[in-house]
């Protein structure tokens, strides 16, 4: 367990997803929604533009970039059963929020440390546009 009794990978799921947030919003995008539910699946974050609007899925992982893990890349993560889940939701989504922008489903990877304060800093925030191709 860690701060305020959460379980140690929510803490750090929480705090890669306000990375990522801050990344987009740092790149010109607006964040329109945080963990949003659509039936029995979950949008970690909706950001748009002027041009688009990208679901986002945040994979974060106490790791250093580059250095192979056992588990992989966070990207890793986002496997065939995660892809599907998020298109059905990010098609849920336009379907009550219609737009005139180009849609798209983003991956974001967010490197996070362990400060000796038991903290966390981010290290790295990777992020691939259109990742997963909807059919």
């Amino acid at each position: 367990m860690s701060d305020a009794g959460k379980p140690v990978n929510l803490t750090v799921g929480a705090f890669g997803e306000q990375a990522a947030a801050e990344w987009y919003t740092q790149s010109g995008y607006t964040v329109v929604g945080r963990n949003v539910r659509e039936g029995r699946c979950e949008l970690d974050l909706i950001v748009e533009d002027a041009d688009g609007i990208a679901f986002v899925e945040v994979k974060t992982r106490t790791q250093t970039p580059g250095v192979r893990s056992r588990f992989g890349r966070p990207a890793d993560a986002v496997d065939k059963s995660k892809r599907e889940r998020t298109v059905l939701a990010a098609q849920a989504y336009l379907r009550v929020h219609p737009t005139g922008k180009q849609p798209r489903i983003d991956v974001a990877e967010v490197y996070v440390k362990r400060t000796p304060e038991g903290t966390h800093t981010v290290t790295a925030v990777r992020v691939y546009r259109n990742a997963v191709k909807a059919k």
